[in-house]
């Protein structure tokens, strides 16, 4: 959507109550029906916090940096299916967002974001903490409005939040200058939007439906491949009763984990770069892939002309941009993802009742030999510390089923899709698309700040995160422990960016070039670090120390009772943070695995194993990873 700002010269409404635009901007949001706020106050958004007091009627979360506060208020949004909301000032603050408002992006979670400015006069003199944030934000917001004028809050406010959940929800970012804040003007509500051209559609074409269903009738290998979009359209029961109807399985993609239960039958886990050998071999061998609210991610297609290469593609999408983009597909749907479905499947049925339904027997034959020769499994550690596969494995079997899941960015995102065993919708919160270390703390806080608004409390939030990416926002612990979000956090620690290391083990000749977390010394000679007092091991931090610091409960496991019964022990504490730092194998890999930019047929299920290939890895042209093989992109952390 084409970014504008608003218009200083527009006449003043007539009526209304008289207040300050700082004022109108709290008033706004409690008529928008927002309940929580998360930020950080400034100089250039002083007049806004100066107008929260008592009565109002929305509970301000104080985060400790800017950047915990855009990750809350994803993490909130994802768990209420609402807005998240967050107000910064201007400069280094409105600047700190920006990693949020891009994850926000990528993942299409509705946000505003409400950041202060210096005043009109000042704005392109390089005034104190001037920053453009409209023109940063501009190739990453869904829409961004420059405020330079009290009058013009509240529709601003109105369409902003609009913007952010209607058609593909995203990030909304509100420049308020200061001028606007300190102005008088006149409030009224409900206010009328201004958005010439902005009408996302939502119902598809009959005729598009009649040729997705004329599909569905000639397949005998057909797949349902899911995405976020079908989550952010809450299109579960509808994604169950099409599998259903056409008895075809569904696939997911790392955010749609937990869409339709992973008991149900039909559901075969994740595919792509990390996803199962059924999940990844039933794609490639379709007839009919079926996408619904996905985009063809490089993670999910491998090498994208290898994709899939005998089926027809039908998609699902409420942006028109997103169909064809990677994918030619022959039947393309614009429209919400539920509400598509539900037109769609009286179609199906209709021709079913002519037709009859094709026989899947064989197909799904083929399935479940994938699945009873692939599991997924994973390796006993040799040197006596706890296997990460085991601990998210015990986590999930120890866990309240109602628990909402998060993770941060790494190996330990990776084993949480594939081993937490996922029965409701709207379980997983993760950074998807950008793929942000440091997520993951923040995002629990608002997934906790949430669930106590929509579920009354009674969902507990476990974040399963890594030593390095936990400690990118450690300092939001401050925030949980204030704000009463008993979020309970497992530290899958062992020391070193784990994912880079394995890229390293795989692609880089084991030269692990600054991905170890222990000091300069140890880190060279493989040694535990030392206190040059004692003598004594040191962790470095010591995170049960760290809890303790910050009012929270710590706990260490390194072995298997020991994680039990720190397990046990954490999930009975829900009136503070738990920390417990499992001390795992720092050699542990995730498999399978597809090699960046190769065809998803080399994924390698163990080293040596290349189950859709059929032969051993390394013989052939598109080789699956082995040591001394760079891959053509190395993003991965």
């Amino acid at each position: 959507m084409p970014k504008t700002s608003t218009t200083p010269n527009q006449p003043a409404d007539v009526g209304g109550e008289k207040m300050t635009g700082a004022q109108a901007l709290i008033r706004s949001l409690e008529d928008l029906g927002v309940t929580d706020v998360f930020g950080i106050p400034g100089g250039a958004i002083l007049p806004v916090y100066h107008a929260i007091d008592d009565a109002t009627k929305f509970r301000f979360i104080l985060t400790r940096h800017e950047q915990g506060a855009g990750h809350a208020a994803e993490g909130y949004a994802i768990a209420t299916g609402r807005v998240g909301v967050c107000i910064v000032t201007s400069g280094p603050g409105a600047t700190n967002t920006v990693t949020a408002i891009a994850d926000a992006s990528m993942d299409s979670v509705p946000l505003v974001v409400i950041t202060g400015q210096v005043g009109v006069n000042a704005i392109g003199t390089d005034a104190f903490q001037e920053a453009d944030i409209v023109g940063i934000t501009y190739p990453i917001s869904k829409h961004s409005f420059l405020v330079t004028r009290a009058q013009d809050i509240p529709r601003v406010l109105t369409e902003a939040y609009y913007i952010a959940q209607s058609g593909r929800p995203g990030p909304v970012v509100v420049d308020l200058t200061k001028t606007a804040q300190k102005e008088d003007m006149y409030y009224s509500w409900p206010q009328r939007m201004i958005l010439p051209g902005y009408n996302p559609t939502t119902r598809a074409h009959g005729r598009v439906l009649s040729d997705a269903a004329k599909l569905f009738a000639h397949s005998y290998r057909p797949v349902l491949y899911v995405g976020g979009g079908a989550v952010r359209s809450n299109a579960g029961a509808q994604i169950k009763r099409l599998a259903d109807l056409t008895d075809a399985p569904i696939v997911t993609t790392l955010p749609a984990r937990g869409i339709v239960p992973d008991s149900d039958p039909k559901v075969l886990g994740m595919l792509g770069m990390h996803g199962t050998i059924a999940a990844t071999g039933a794609v490639q061998r379709s007839d009919l892939l079926v996408a619904i609210g996905a985009r063809f991610d490089d993670r999910v297609t491998g090498k994208l002309e290898a994709f899939a290469p005998t089926a027809h593609v039908i998609h699902i999408d409420i942006d028109p941009a997103e169909i064809s983009k990677n994918r030619v597909v022959d039947v393309p749907i614009v429209g919400d993802v539920a509400a598509v479905i539900d037109d769609l499947i009286p179609e199906i049925e209709r021709i079913q009742a002519i037709q009859g339904r094709p026989d899947l027997h064989l197909w799904w034959e083929q399935i479940k030999e994938w699945r009873s020769a692939y599991p997924l499994t994973f390796e006993e550690p040799p040197d006596g510390t706890l296997a990460p596969q085991w601990v998210v494995s015990k986590l999930s079997e120890l866990a309240d089923p109602h628990t909402i899941w998060v993770s941060g960015v790494g190996q330990h995102q990776m084993w949480a899709s594939q081993f937490i065993d996922f029965e409701n919708p709207h379980s997983w919160i993760s950074s998807c698309g950008l793929g942000t270390m440091g997520y993951g703390l923040p995002a629990a806080i608002g997934a906790a700040v949430g669930s106590t608004r929509k579920f009354d409390g009674k969902r507990p939030v476990w974040l399963i995160d890594g030593d390095g990416s936990f400690q990118m926002t450690s300092e939001e612990l401050a925030t949980a422990r204030l704000d009463h979000a008993p979020v309970k956090v497992a530290i899958l620690n062992n020391s070193v960016y784990g994912m880079v290391r394995q890229w390293q083990t795989l692609f880089y000749g084991q030269h692990y070039s600054q991905t170890d977390l222990m000091d300069g010394e140890a880190a060279n000679s493989g040694a535990e670090p030392k206190d040059a007092g004692t003598g004594a091991d040191m962790d470095i931090p010591d995170f049960v120390t760290l809890a303790a610091a910050y009012g929270c409960v710590g706990l260490r496991a390194r072995t298997k009772q020991e994680a039990v019964d720190a397990i046990t022990k954490a999930n009975s504490i829900n009136d503070r943070p738990v920390i417990i730092d499992f001390r795992v194998w720092k050699d542990a890999m995730v498999w399978p695995m597809v090699s960046a930019g190769a065809s998803n047929d080399t994924v390698v299920y163990e080293p040596g194993v290349t189950p859709l290939l059929g032969e051993r890895a390394g013989t052939h042209n598109d080789a699956s990873p082995s040591v001394g093989t760079s891959p053509s992109d190395d993003s991965s952390r």
